[in-house]
């Protein structure tokens, strides 16, 4: 269960991002910086909180095979649900207007497990969870939330699905984060450090793959300053914690 509480506060920041759009739409360059500081904070997190994290319990070969394994996996699964109508679904130009939206849905959980299962995975040994790593997922998720309802709301999704789409999102992630924690609560070493990698190659998969082409293209010149603040914000978590 606490894994489930602390995957589920930081999936919130999904409906966060909803509402803020639902109630201001912000414009497009703002929705583009926001989504560069949340890449900056996840590729962060990903360094230090996974890939460093896995390097001390799995020798390099193994890290490796993890990376490649969870980067080919979030491949061949997102361009599956691309095929099923899910292409663009973070956009917020609208171009899920033309999609399915049960592949726009299927597609975002897909985007939130890999992070959700390794929060929850931060709990085993009895240490709590990394503040790093929650800050990391919630602050990732607020503006890929803000950007897809943008497009959502402008390829004309009713506030009903929206909200079904984003509570169903989150409640998903919570049980992934729960899931994560019991599957690894009795792991080796060893095991852990091969999910951490096989997550971190998922999730890089995903920024370069749907958040950084949103950011550069409408963040501006200074979109990768704002990356870079991003980065040393979820870094110097990562130090304090």
């Amino acid at each position: 269960m606490a894994g489930f509480w602390w995957g589920l506060l930081a999936s919130s920041s999904l409906l966060l991002g909803a509402a803020v759009v639902l109630w201001r739409p912000p414009g497009k360059r703002a929705i583009g910086l926001i989504m560069a500081f949340g890449a900056g904070v996840l590729i962060s997190a990903v360094a230090y909180d996974l890939v460093e994290d896995a390097s001390r319990s799995a020798s390099g070969w193994v890290l490796l095979a993890g990376l490649a394994g969870g980067a080919l996996t979030f491949f061949v699964g997102d361009l599956l649900i691309d095929r099923m109508g899910g292409n663009g679904r973070k956009r917020s130009t609208g171009e899920q207007s033309n999609g399915s939206g049960g592949a726009i849905a299927l597609g975002t959980v897909l985007d939130g497990i890999p992070e959700s299962v390794v929060l929850g995975s931060t709990l085993v040994g009895g240490n709590g969870v990394s503040v790093a790593m929650l800050a990391a997922v919630f602050l990732s998720n607020l503006p890929e939330a803000m950007s897809a309802t943008s497009g959502l709301v402008k390829s004309g999704t009713s506030r009903g699905r929206l909200w079904l789409l984003w509570g169903g999102t989150t409640a998903v992630s919570a049980v992934a984060a729960g899931v994560g924690y019991l599957a690894l609560g009795s792991a080796s070493g060893a095991t852990v450090a091969v999910v951490q990698a096989f997550a971190a190659g998922a999730l890089l998969t995903m920024l370069v793959d749907t958040m950084i082409p949103e950011a550069t293209e409408f963040g501006g010149p200074v979109t990768g300053l704002v990356t870079v603040l991003g980065f040393a914000t979820a870094f110097g978590l990562s130090a304090l914690n």
